[in-house]
């Protein structure tokens, strides 16, 4: 079996093979492949193949927004089409869908260090946190460790998305350990 990637170092290994799926989709925003999938979760190609099946399965069920699926270059997480109208009314012009994703993946992983941003999110994610920073939705200062940055949603994010932290992190119970934040000025 192949060894977990470093990218997702606290990926909770007690969660279904198809949580997993679900959360590495999400979180890296690409499609995939399923020898991708299988060397980020340490999976074999028959385990993976079932469990993108299930997870494809249970979407299409539930009716949701998202679907789960196969493109030429592997799998992917998407927001099904006869949503696109819904998402030109509701997100503003200035946040495309890329951004939204970094700036969901800082808001539910956060105070976060920008290295496991862009090792989720792929090198657009500093362009991304650029945006999120000037427009006020994150708050990007130096770890205390290290080069890289540590990031966190502002008020503003609170406001603008009328939720707070502790609902954030109640209502989704992450497993994984956020840095330390840094309480320096």
């Amino acid at each position: 079996m192949a060894k977990p990637s470093a990218s997702l170092p606290h990926l909770a290994t007690d969660l279904p093979l198809k949580a997993q799926v679900e959360a590495l989709l999400y979180l890296k925003g690409k499609a995939l492949s399923l020898t991708e999938l299988c060397q980020e979760l340490a999976g074999d190609r028959p385990s993976m193949t079932a469990a993108l099946l299930v997870l494809m399965q249970d979407y299409r069920e539930r009716e949701s927004a998202l679907e789960v699926v196969e493109t030429d270059r592997g799998y992917a997480l998407r927001l099904r089409s006869e949503c696109q109208e819904l998402v030109k009314k509701v997100v503003p012009a200035d946040l495309g869908r890329g951004t939204l994703k970094t700036l969901a993946a800082i808001a539910l992983r956060g105070p976060v260090l920008q290295t496991m941003v862009v090792e989720w999110r792929g090198a657009s994610a500093y362009e991304h946190i650029r945006d999120l920073v000037a427009q006020g939705f994150v708050r990007k200062r130096r770890a205390k460790e290290g080069r890289s940055y540590l990031l966190q949603v502002t008020e503003k994010f609170h406001q603008y998305f009328e939720v707070t932290a502790d609902t954030l992190r109640q209502r989704l119970a992450l497993p994984w350990p956020a840095p330390e934040e840094d309480t320096s000025p």
